[in-house]
């Protein structure tokens, strides 16, 4: 099963697709594109990661993969990848309970833990914006 509803490489997304599938979920997407847009002043593209994963919508700064946004059925996933020294600083903020296991059973990977968070709720989308924050503004150890 993909992350993604959209796994066909050949047809690109609309935003009115992506809106129709994702729902009530729609707010939620609107203000974390919104907070991308406001704080790190990058666009959003969209890059298609395979069958299992489908289309995203994804931001970058620079070199820096921000977050990418999987549009699924009534909801989408958040994806954001923390090295391990912001996986250490992650654990002792205060995230909602999906984040929270979100981050304990990620995969470790040589660049660190690729979270892949369903947002659910709007406790969800603080605690994206949040991590997001954390990656943006940490030094690199």
């Amino acid at each position: 099963m993909s992350i993604g509803i959209f796994t066909d490489k050949a047809h690109q997304p609309t935003l009115d697709e992506v809106f129709a599938a994702v729902g009530p979920k729609r707010p939620a997407w609107e203000a974390l594109t919104q907070f991308v847009a406001d704080n790190y002043r990058v666009p959003g593209e969209w890059k298609f990661y395979g069958k299992n994963y489908g289309w995203a919508m994804r931001f970058r700064r620079g070199s820096q993969a921000l977050l990418s946004l999987y549009p699924g059925q009534n909801g989408f996933t958040a994806q954001i990848v923390l090295s391990e020294p912001l996986v250490e600083h992650a654990l002792i903020l205060k995230f909602g309970k999906n984040v929270r296991q979100t981050i304990a059973s990620a995969r470790e990977y040589p660049e660190g833990r690729w979270l892949f968070i369903q947002v659910r709720s709007s406790k969800d989308v603080q605690d994206v914006q949040q991590l997001l924050a954390l990656k943006s503004h940490t030094p690199k150890r």
